[in-house]
């Protein structure tokens, strides 16, 4: 005669490895992705995914103003042929120089704080990784808002919840059934 609890452990466990299954193969491309751009970002400064930083060569000085850093990243792509849109000025006042970051592309103007010179122009990996890691690539490409970030976001995260409990249970319910077999 079969046992009814332990009938409906192992008819849950049967629904939670199918259901593992079928969440975890569509998923692990997703997980594959996050998981390599995430190994790439924490070392992004140990494998130069990031243009150092270079110190400015001006030892006293007032720092020229942020717009005058703008307006030269803008000139430093105009020069380029890239596009000159500023996305974002990286300010580092132990070092002396301004990162000037662009919306278009993945390229920085580093430019010294005190005397306006460009230090480097240089691509910036990190960026362009942690919109692969997030899912904001789409977007960057496409629309421009946050549509496929979020969606992406959202499904790649409640699978990872799903299949963390699920897994719970693979692991958990085995250990129930056989302590009710013992009993």
């Amino acid at each position: 005669m079969s046992n009814p609890p332990i009938q409906s452990k192992v008819k849950a466990i049967r629904w939670f490895r199918t259901f593992h299954k079928w969440m975890g193969i569509p998923l692990i491309l997703f997980f594959l992705l996050i998981g390599i751009t995430s190994i790439l970002l924490a070392w992004k400064k140990k494998v130069e995914l990031l243009p150092p930083t270079i110190k400015t060569k001006v030892e006293n000085g007032s720092w020229i103003s942020p717009s005058e850093m703008v307006r030269i990243g803008e000139d430093e792509m105009r020069k380029l042929g890239r596009d000159p849109e500023v996305d974002r000025i990286d300010i580092r006042p132990d070092k002396g120089t301004a990162k000037v970051t662009f919306k278009t592309h993945f390229s920085e103007v580093q430019v010294d704080g005190y005397s306006g010179e460009v230090l480097s122009v240089g691509t910036r990996h990190s960026d362009w990784i942690e919109k692969v890691h997030d899912g904001s690539i789409v977007d960057y490409y496409t629309t421009g808002d946050e549509g496929a970030k979020l969606t992406y976001s959202t499904l790649v995260s409640l699978g990872l919840i799903f299949l963390a409990i699920s897994g719970f249970y693979l692991w958990y319910y085995p250990k129930v059934i056989r302590r009710l077999k013992g009993n």
